[in-house]
């Protein structure tokens, strides 16, 4: 499976200044427990938001890069749109690949996900970038909706989204 994993605020937006909106503990260990041990997908910008630019423990990184010259070491590094759809299909015939930013690439890869995992903040952060609206996509529906949860003063809830027109790769 292919699967979108991010949060939003109630206006859908995911981020400011190439970084996060809000300082999410629970919702962070959610992703890391989620996605370890599997294949994840990003644009360069998101690579580089880690500490130190530098892969996250224990999960395979496929990183596109429109440079050619841009090659991270400890990662699948890819160079068009194209060759990112090819690789993350071939993981993704042996195992789930997570999609995990930035906005470019969480919106280019709407059409061919199976599932977005989506923690729903309360409340608007001032994004600058935003995601693709789900709830006003009859392609997307919300299978699940948790109950709401405080994470370090936000209310947040974990919802899933399937995509039922899915594009195959």
């Amino acid at each position: 499976m292919i699967i979108s994993i991010l949060s939003a605020d109630n206006k859908w937006g995911i981020g400011k200044r190439n970084g996060l909106l809000f300082s999410l503990p629970i919702d962070m260990k959610f992703f890391r427990t989620t996605t370890s041990g599997h294949v994840v997908a990003m644009g360069e910008n998101t690579l580089l938001s880690f500490p130190n630019s530098k892969p996250l423990k224990n999960r395979t990184h496929i990183v596109l890069s429109a440079d050619p010259t841009h090659n991270y070491e400890g990662v699948i590094n890819v160079h068009s749109f194209e060759e990112f759809l090819k690789t993350i299909k071939e993981y993704s015939l042996k195992e789930d690949v997570y999609i995990i930013g930035g906005a470019s690439i969480y919106n280019q890869m709407i059409p061919y996900v199976d599932m977005v995992l989506l923690t729903k903040v309360d409340e608007d952060g001032k994004a600058e970038v935003f995601f693709h609206n789900l709830d006003e996509d009859n392609n997307f529906k919300c299978v699940e909706s948790g109950e709401p949860l405080i994470d370090n003063g936000h209310t947040i809830r974990f919802t899933k989204y399937i995509n039922s027109n899915k594009v195959d790769i």
